[in-house]
This record gives C-alpha cells, structure tokens and sequence, in this order.
C-alpha cells in the first residue's frame, strides 16, 4: 500500500521545505523504493504560466505539458523521475473543478462546502498521484506556512488523509526556521514551538521537525525542541545551511531521517540505503576549480529564481568539466540602454534564456550579436534562440527590419512568426507548444556532438516558430538548422556555422539537466566556454547605437 509523507513548513516562508521534500525523495529512492512528489500551492491562480516571474519564479514544465511551480523541478532533479501534471495542485485548480462540478449538477443541488467537498477534492488528487504512479511513498508539500488562511483547507485534507489510509501508512513532518539572536549569538527554539502548537490546532502533531539554520544546531538545542513539541528526539534534525544545495540528502541520512521514516511506515520493502554515487557527485562538487564567468543576459534577473533550472544546469555541467561557475546576472534593458557592457566583455560564454513580450529584447539581441561576433559561446533558450535568429537576419542578411511577429512592431521579415495554421487560432492556449517533443538531429553538427545520438526529446513551452519561408536564405548565409521536427516542418535547434559554439534550441534542456547527468547542450557550451577562456582571445565592444533599434521598453 502507499504510504504517504506530508511537509509543511512553519516560521516563515522559503524556509527550504521544497529541498527537504526533494532530498527525502532521493534517500527513499536510495533504499530501491519508488518514489512521487507533488506540490499543494494555496494561491488561487490555475497555474503559474500566466503568473509574473518577479514573484513566482520559473514556470518548471513537465512532459506532459504541464506548466508547474519551480518545486518540480527540485524534486525531478533530485529524484531522476520525470513527474506529471498531477503533481502540481493549486487551490485555483481545485476551485475550478469543484464550481464546474456545481454547475453541472453532479453534486444534486448539495450545498457546496469547504468540508466536504474541497477537502474531498484534494484528497483525491493526492490519492491520485499514488494510484497512477505506482509509488511506494508519496511525498507531498504544501505551498506557505502553516496558519495562513488560503492553507487551512490543505491542512483539513492532510489531517483527513491520514485516517482515511490508515495511521501507520502515513507522517508528517514540519519544517522550521531557528532565528538566531544577533546581540547573544543565541538560536531561539520558541518560532519553532509556537508553529507546532499552530499545527497541532488544527488537529495534526508533527512526527518529524526538521530545524533549519544558518549555524550548527546543538544536540541539548534540539532535544529542547522535542521536550515541548512533543516528538522523538532521533526525529528532531537540525539542518544548517549549506553552499552544496545537493548535499542536503547527504546531511538528512547521516542524521537518521531515512531509517526514522522507514521504521515509522514500515516499509519493510526497503532495502539498505545506497548513496555512493550521490556522495561521490558532492564530493566533485567541493572539488571544483577556479570558476568559469558565465553571463545570463534575461528581462528576470531581478529574481534569479526565475531561471532557476538554468542556473542549476549551468551548474551541474560546469561540475562535469571540473570547474565551479560564477553566474553574471545581466538585465538585457541595462545593455540596451549602455550600462553592464563592462561586466559582458570579461565572460567566457553567453546564455540567453526564455520568456515573452518584447521589453527588452533589442539587449537580447545585441547579447547575440557581441556573442557571434567576438566568437564567444552562446546558448539560446526559446526566446535566446529566436534573438538569436533576428540579429542574424539583420546583421547578416542585412534584413535590417527584421523581428519576431509577437512584439508586433512594423516590420516587412518576421523571421520569428506563428505557423500558417496557427493564425487564425483566437485562444492563445491553442498556439502554444507545451511538453515533451521530439528532435532529430543533423549529424556533423554541435548539437549532434553534444548528444551523441541522432534524436532526443525535450520539453517546450513557447508559441512563435521560426518562418521556413527564412529558411534556405539562413543556410545559405552561414546558420544551421541542426535539429528539426521529425517532419522536418519546425526548426528545433539553430547554430552558426564559422562559431566555435553559437546554438541556439526552441525547447528547453534546463528542464531535464540532472546535477549528476547534466544536459548534454549545457555540456558543450560549458566546454566550448572552458576552451574560449583558455584561447585569451581579443573582443570589441560593441555600442548601443549598432543595433539599430529602440530601447523596447514597452510591453512585457
């Protein structure tokens, strides 16, 4: 039977309860059992793909199309299972379904309540989740700090759940935040005891208390913990802050977690932990050398956590080649309006990542432009590779207008454009290309190189294509079409011929990078960068005026 492990967190937000969901899914799995993570966020929108960047972060994808919290991510690169769109449960879905189910008269003129009927609907999500993925243990999160309102329905289901599949085949666990007095130097445990008397009101006593910190949590600290908040003091875990965001599974384990939760469910069909290659991973990961200098020239960097799956594949790769990486966070409008070119000449490689609307797109396109022509490795993300194509057309087919028909600016060469069979479509959902496609690559190529096969599937989230009626005047001027549709009717990947590495993919591989299987683009742009920083070859600023344009400052 399933068993299940329900987080919440406590003290404040942000406090790491995605981590610690992630990293108890990967020392489960460490015991040979199957695992799932889902995410319950309390907001009401449906889903985080219409949701601003600057405060949800990156829209994670799955396979199937979903559009998810950055969680997922977390939990996929730490578990190596791709999840599905049952996997990310907002408030605003369950709403939705329960109103439309009124509507429709399923309920028979019911009054329609919080208790039963959302209550009701979340746990059969959860259940879900466990039923179609065959799981041993599914671990679900839930989104906020336990005494915010919009969460009290999510907890009621919590509560519910573990009677409904039985006391033993299910646990709690309750992660915190220990403030540290700046004038004592003194951690204070009463956070922690007020937000577990917080949760027990509402009917659930934690059985794990995982007590995050920025310094090391003494033993008679944390059995103090366990006094008053009535738990097994083995299942009291301080866990201090750590620069190896992968090593928290490690940390977890050696404080007993793993054996805690499988004496707990009795998972009798655990097998004898095995981390090896996990532990040699963070062992490579202290081991890195001097960092290679990597820009990411995007509209979000305010909040780096909009890129969080780029940031942590350009990670992961450059682990792979034995170096750390020192990230540059460039806002595209700044080159646009001259600033930042200073901090663009000194990197060894250029990453241009996703998004929509054209604020600041033309710096986008000067970052293509100063990448192709100093030669330095560049790697376009959706919206990366398509800038990429425009400052191609303008700059070396000399289409000087060139764009892309979403910003909708006058233009007679809309590279970049909806499909024939598109235009026509009203419903914006209707054009978009969401999940996993495939790829077959172009032998004899960076991408096929970087692969090392002749076809992939990567996942994509974005609605403009590239416009084959370009297509044969790219070829001819030096671009690539390295990766296509199966058909060949849609351009996958893009790459400059005379460049030691200018590529460019429609989809996005940050989404299935692993920290111990890195994306294999990422891989070659990491050595081409490595390479480039190794040559010390000369570069040209290039001015603002070059570009041709305006500052596109407006729209989004």
């Amino acid at each position: 039977m399933t068993r299940y492990i329900f987080c919440t967190g406590g003290v404040v937000s942000s406090v790491g309860k995605g981590v610690v969901a992630a990293s108890i899914g990967r020392i489960l799995k460490a015991r040979g059992l199957k695992v799932a993570i889902m995410k319950l966020d309390p907001y009401l929108n449906v889903d985080p793909g219409t949701m601003n960047p600057f405060q949800h972060g990156e829209v994670f994808v799955t396979d199937d199309g979903a559009e998810t919290d950055l969680d997922l991510g977390h939990y996929e690169r730490f578990i190596d299972e791709s999840l599905t769109r049952d996997c990310n449960v907002t408030a605003g879905q369950i709403y939705a379904e329960i109103i439309a189910k009124e509507r429709r008269g399923d309920f028979l003129g019911a009054t329609i309540q919080v208790i039963p009927h959302v209550t009701n609907e979340i746990k059969s999500r959860i259940v879900r989740v466990g039923e179609e993925s065959k799981a041993d243990v599914v671990i679900v999160e839930v989104g906020g700090t336990v005494g915010d309102i919009e969460g009290l329905p999510f907890i009621e289901a919590l509560r519910q759940l573990r009677m409904d599949v039985g006391r033993r085949h299910a646990m709690y666990v309750h992660v915190t935040w220990l403030p540290q007095i700046g004038a004592t130097g003194e951690l204070k445990t009463k956070p922690t005891q007020h937000s577990v008397a917080e949760l027990r009101g509402t009917g659930i006593r934690p059985h794990v208390i995982v007590a995050r910190s920025d310094m090391p949590v003494e033993r008679d600290l944390l059995d103090k913990i366990a006094l008053f908040c009535d738990v097994d003091k083995q299942a009291v875990i301080g866990l201090e802050t750590t620069k190896y965001l992968y090593e928290v599974p490690l940390m977890l384990e050696d404080a007993g977690l793993g054996d805690y939760i499988v004496k707990r469910l009795r998972l009798k069909e655990a097998k004898k932990p095995d981390l090896n290659d996990w532990r040699k991973m963070v062992d490579r990961m202290k081991r890195v050398k001097a960092p290679i200098r990597i820009a990411i020239v995007g509209k979000y960097v305010a909040l780096k956590d909009a890129y969080m799956s780029v940031k942590e594949a350009l990670y992961s790769a450059a682990v792979a080649a034995g170096r750390d990486i020192d990230i540059e966070w460039i806002y595209s409008g700044d080159l646009e309006a001259g600033k930042d070119w200073d901090k663009l000449a000194g990197v060894h490689g250029i990453v241009v990542p996703g998004g929509f609307g054209y604020r600041g797109i033309e710096g986008k396109i000067m970052a293509a432009r100063y990448a192709r022509e100093n030669k330095i490795p560049y790697l376009g993300l959706c919206l990366g590779m398509q800038v990429m194509c425009i400052e191609f057309a303008r700059n070396v087919l000399t289409l000087e207008d060139a764009n892309s028909s979403e910003f909708e600016t006058p233009s007679e060469h809309y590279v970049i454009d909806l499909m024939p069979d598109q235009r026509q479509i009203r419903d914006l959902g209707g054009t978009m290309r969401l999940g996993v496609y495939p790829c077959a690559l172009d032998e004899h190529t960076k991408a096929a190189e970087s692969y090392q096969t002749s076809r992939v599937l990567e996942r994509h989230r974005h609605r403009f294509e590239f416009n084959n009626t370009y297509r044969q005047k790219f070829i001819e001027a030096g671009m690539q079409f390295s990766g296509l549709s199966p058909d060949k009717r849609l351009v996958e990947i893009a790459e400059v011929d005379d460049h030691p590495f200018m590529v460019g993919s429609q989809f996005h591989p940050e989404f299935t990078s692993r920290p111990n299987k890195p994306n294999p683009l990422f891989e070659g742009f990491i050595n081409a960068a490595v390479e480039h920083e190794h040559s010390g070859a000369p570069i040209k600023l290039l001015s603002v005026a070059s570009s041709g344009h305006g500052n596109g400052s407006h729209g989004d």
